[in-house]
């Protein structure tokens, strides 16, 4: 079972793997980092996809019958962003920001695998 460091660089050999941050939605803080970040600086990466996880989670109209949102995907020019909430024992407000290359990326694959990754990180 990998911690948040085990975590992250496993999730940067995906292919087209730019950068990898493991954050909290609430405070919209880093609780690890690895590559790049898409502005240059991780803690703006974190607290802007931290707004955006909240958002998504705090909708009904997103998990009106069924579980709480499981990750959202963001397209762009240039690469994909993919957010996987993490689910755990405790009150989660945790999830996982993975940013993949468009032309490299396998946002199929980056998914399966961040699911995965999700469901084996270990916090605490």
């Amino acid at each position: 079972m990998p911690g948040i460091d085990e975590c992250l660089l496993a999730a940067m050999v995906l292919p087209g793997a730019r950068g990898a941050s493991l954050v909290d939605w609430t405070s919209g803080l880093a609780l690890g980092t690895v590559g790049d970040s898409p502005n240059g600086d991780h803690e703006a990466t974190a607290a802007e996809t931290a707004e955006l996880a909240r958002m998504a989670a705090e909708q009904r109209a997103f998990s009106t019958d069924g579980p709480p949102v499981e990750d959202v995907i963001i397209t762009a020019p240039s690469g994909y962003h993919l957010l996987r909430y993490v689910e755990t024992a405790f009150d989660s407000s945790v999830f996982l920001h993975l940013w993949l290359d468009r032309e490299d990326g396998n946002l199929a694959l980056a998914r399966l695998r961040l699911r995965s990754l999700a469901e084996q990180l270990v916090l605490g």
